[in-house]
C-alpha cells in the first residue's frame, strides 16, 4: 500500500466533490478533480475560487495560499487519466448505489495497485462497495459534512474487510485537513444519519400529523434543544431526496417499521419538492435572498 499519500483524485464535482477539493488542495495535496463533463468542472473551479475568495476577506486566507491552493487541482473528464497516478480516490457522486458500483468496478481496474479507495457515501454499504473490488482491504468510507470547507467532522467507515492500517492512514490524513475523524463500522447509515434521518422524519411525520406548524417544529428544536438549525430546514438543506433515499436504505437494511419514511415526504419528492435544490420544500427559497419564508403548501392548515 501507498505509504505517504500526495496525489488524491475526487470523482464527482457537485457540492460534496468540490468541497472535498477544496480543502485537500489548500491542505497542500496534489488533487485531480473528474467529472464527465467539463462544464462541471469549471463551475467546481469557479465555485471553490469563491470560497476561497471569502475565505481571503474573512483573513482565513491569504491570497498568495488561495492561488497555490487553486494550482494544485488540475480537472479531468477522463477517468483513467485522473487515477493514473493517485495513491487515494475519493468517490463523491450521487448517493446512487449502482452508480457507485459501477464507479468503483471502473477505479479499481484503473488505479494503482496500492492505491486507496474512499467513498463519501452517507448511507451505502462500504462492504458492499468493496465487494465489486479486488482489494476490500483498501476500501474506506470518507462521510464529509456539508458544507465540506466549513465542517469538521468526517465519519471514516470500516468495511468488514478493511485494514487496520488504511484506516490509520485516513485517520491520519483527516486530521491533516483540519478535520475530527471518528471511526463507526459498516451498519445500514453508520452514525450520523442513522441518528439523524429518522428525526428528521419524525418531524415530518409530526407536521404530517398536525402536532405542529413547521415554524413551530424548528422552533422547539432550535431553543429547546440547541440545534442550529431545525429538523425541517435540515430536510431543505440535505435535500428531501437525499432524506428520502437514506430512510429506504435504514428500511431495507434493518427491516424495522420505525425507519419507514413519512407518506409526507414520499409525496413531496415525488411532485418535485425537494428543499433548497428544487427552490421549495418546507420553505420557499429565492434566489439572494436569506429570509426563511414557510412553503405555502403549509402556511395553513387547509393543506392537511
Amino acid at each position: 500500500m501507498q505509504s505517504t499519500i500526495n496525489n488524491v483524485t475526487v470523482i464527482g464535482s457537485g457540492t460534496m466533490g468540490n468541497g472535498i477539493c477544496h480543502v485537500l488542495a489548500q491542505a497542500g495535496f496534489n488533487v485531480n478533480m473528474m467529472d464527465i463533463k467539463q462544464d462541471a468542472l469549471d463551475r467546481a473551479m469557479s465555485t471553490i475560487g469563491k470560497n476561497m475568495d471569502r475565505q481571503v476577506s474573512k483573513g482565513a486566507l491569504t491570497e498568495e495560499a488561495k492561488q497555490q491552493a487553486l494550482g494544485r487541482i488540475a480537472t479531468h473528464t477522463d477517468m483513467a487519466t485522473a487515477v493514473k497516478d493517485a495513491h487515494l480516490v475519493i468517490e463523491a457522486a450521487s448517493e446512487n448505489v449502482d452508480i457507485k458500483l459501477s464507479i468503483f468496478r471502473q477505479l479499481d481496474e484503473l488505479a494503482p495497485a496500492g492505491c486507496i479507495l474512499a467513498s463519501n457515501t452517507s448511507s451505502i454499504s462500504i462492504t458492499r462497495i468493496a465487494s465489486v473490488t479486488k482489494r476490500a482491504d483498501k476500501v474506506i468510507g470518507m462521510h464529509f459534512m456539508n458544507p465540506v470547507p466549513v465542517m469538521k467532522l468526517v465519519e471514516v467507515i470500516n468495511g468488514y474487510a478493511t485494514s487496520a492500517e488504511v484506516t490509520s492512514t485516513i485517520y491520519k490524513l483527516s486530521e491533516q485537513l483540519g478535520k475530527v475523524p471518528c471511526v463507526a463500522n459498516d451498519y445500514p447509515g453508520f452514525v450520523a444519519n442513522r441518528l439523524l434521518i429518522p428525526m428528521i422524519n419524525e418531524a415530518i411525520i409530526s407536521l404530517q400529523e398536525g402536532v405542529a406548524g413547521v415554524t413551530e417544529i424548528d422552533t422547539i428544536m432550535k431553543l429547546g434543544m440547541a440545534h442550529p438549525m431545525g429538523p425541517l430546514q435540515l430536510a431543505d438543506f440535505i435535500g428531501l431526496d437525499v432524506c428520502l433515499s437514506i430512510l429506504n436504505v435504514l428500511h431495507s437494511g434493518f427491516g424495522n417499521p420505525k425507519y419507514a419514511p413519512s407518506t409526507l415526504l414520499v409525496n413531496m419528492v415525488q411532485a418535485g419538492y425537494l428543499g433548497v435544490k428544487s427552490g421549495e420544500g418546507f420553505y420557499k427559497y429565492t434566489a439572494g435572498s436569506k429570509d426563511l419564508v414557510v412553503s405555502p403548501m403549509f402556511a395553513t392548515k387547509e393543506w392537511k
